[in-house]
């Protein structure tokens, strides 16, 4: 971990200043740099602080996750692919350059982070390389799993899904491949208790009209998958007619009997409430239970929410059982009788995903959709971070969302939601009144020597700028909050303070 008090930046040799940075990693500027920088900034912080930083080797990172395991606390971050400048970045633990893959990283102490073992993905730039998912189970949760293993699943690039044994996490080894052969992999989902997976993969292979659809294994035994179904929606089926294709999977959330699936990132956004049971028995009334036809597609589906045509659904977080307190006067009605309390309500967070740098798309953000009637989800409330708050449009990279947490421990849940914002940073959003969300707390990292530079074609030419660009957001337990970056900084270990840590459930 760097320890720098102050650092000294330098923009176009005009002037310079000396900011605090505490643990952030931190960038001495050259006058090369005017050209792709904007004024040098340094940590934005409102009711966070940083409690320990690991730089990942500056690989590019999406998928963190905290697992308890043992006496033990580790993070697994999965990557994206390398840059055109460092399309293997540095391995100091084996001294080999090494395609971007999975990182694990001791956090059992967060002040002081450890990075263990680095597992090589695919070769490939940006999203076409890398091993960005990662899901990890304990073999003595999984129903046929060895009880004294932990396994990771992990997408392997865009062409495969893999399980590792990671029981030894400075040790890990491939058990065995899931899928190979395909074009494309996004955010998969994994039950641990009943070991049934959901791996958003290429469905072009099998004549699907899409690059991502859900391939659902049972991965009970990690050492032997077993097949169970291909699921997408009506329109993305092998031989279904019209241009009007709904956008690709992005990836599901399950929750009891119900699984929530996310379609689109930027645009075609769909949201779709599955009942699991169905989806896993398949359609009774046909021959062929499994058959791509509308007929068994529909089958499981409970609701289905177009959203706006210029908003995506990246991630589709539920939040279920929620007490309203601006509702505590109100009761339920059903028929003539009134109950004595109001009723329980369910929602999701919604959240789009910007893709543009510089704001050259519509903005996306964070909506609360109530499923209390599961029939007919509605949209009742927002969440975005104004533009004018930090000039963010002309800071470079992406400005707006990209996901939440996914964690669903009692410290958090219900109360704040943590959203990646990528060159706003973490944003935490109190979700107390779901129909009135508001901010609690923000941390925006600095930029450090590792922060890769993002552009713009203006009049044909690029016009690059250095930024943050925190890309997923995580949790663990004991309450620490993880970010990772998408532009190479690394992963931020943080905390609440002050306002926001009253509204968390600590014991």
């Amino acid at each position: 971990m760097q320890r720098n008090k102050s650092l000294k930046y330098r923009w176009c040799g005009l002037f310079a200043v000396t900011v605090a940075l505490g643990l952030s990693a931190g960038y001495a500027w050259s006058a090369q740099d005017a050209e792709v920088v904007p004024a040098s900034r340094k940590v934005e912080a409102k009711n966070m602080r940083l409690v320990g930083y690991n730089d990942l080797q500056a690989r590019s990172a999406y998928q963190p996750l905290v697992h308890h395991q043992g006496n033990r606390w580790i993070a697994y971050i999965g990557h994206h692919g390398g840059t055109q400048e460092i399309p293997q970045p540095y391995n100091p633990l084996t001294k080999q350059k090494e395609n971007n893959g999975t990182s694990l990283v001791d956090v059992t102490d967060p002040k002081h982070p450890k990075y263990v073992a680095h597992i090589p993905g695919e070769a490939g730039f940006g999203e076409s390389g890398g091993a960005q998912m990662v899901r990890v189970c304990d073999g003595k949760q999984l129903p046929k799993g060895d009880p004294a293993k932990v396994y990771l699943l992990r997408t392997g690039g865009t062409s495969a899904q893999e399980i590792w044994d990671v029981t030894v996490p400075e040790r890990p080894s491939l058990l065995t491949t899931v899928i190979s052969g395909i074009k494309d992999t996004h955010k998969n989902w994994w039950e641990c208790d009943t070991g049934i997976a959901y791996l958003v993969s290429d469905g072009r292979p099998e004549k699907w009209r899409t690059k991502r659809m859900t391939k659902i294994y049972d991965l009970s035994d990690p050492a032997h998958p077993k097949f169970i179904r291909n699921f997408a929606l009506v329109g993305q089926q092998p031989g279904a007619a019209g241009d009007n294709v709904p956008e690709d999977t992005h990836g599901p959330i399950v929750v009891g009997n119900r699984v929530y699936f996310g379609y689109g990132t930027l645009l075609g956004g769909v949201i779709q409430i599955v009942d699991r049971d169905k989806l896993l028995k398949g359609n009774p009334a046909s021959k062929d239970p499994f058959a791509p036809t509308p007929e068994n597609l529909l089958y499981p589906q409970i609701s289905r929410l177009d959203m706006y045509p210029t908003v995506g659904a990246h991630t589709t977080f539920p939040v279920l059982g929620m007490d309203v307190p601006a509702f505590e006067k109100f009761h339920t009605k059903t028929g003539d009788a009134r109950s004595g309390k109001p009723a329980k309500r369910d929602f999701l967070v919604v959240v789009n995903e910007s893709t543009q740098n510089e704001c050259y798309e519509d903005y996306h953000m964070m909506f609360m959709v109530d499923i209390t009637d599961e029939t007919k989800p509605f949209s009742v409330s927002n969440f975005y971070v104004p533009e004018k708050s930090g000039n963010f449009c002309a800071r470079g990279g992406r400005f707006g969302t990209h996901s939440s947490n996914e964690d669903m421990g009692p410290i958090y849940y219900k109360r704040l939601v943590f959203i990646a914002w990528f060159n706003a940073g973490l944003r935490v959003v109190d979700i107390r009144d779901p129909f009135s969300p508001r901010e609690a707390a923000y941390y925006i990292p600095a930029i450090s020597k590792d922060t890769a530079k993002r552009c713009v074609k203006v009049d044909g030419v690029d016009r690059c700028k250095i930024a943050i660009q925190t890309n997923n957001a995580e949790v663990d337990d004991r309450g620490y909050i993880y970010i990772v970056d998408r532009a190479n900084t690394g992963m931020h270990i943080l905390e609440l303070t002050g306002e926001a840590r009253k509204i968390a459930n600590f014991k």
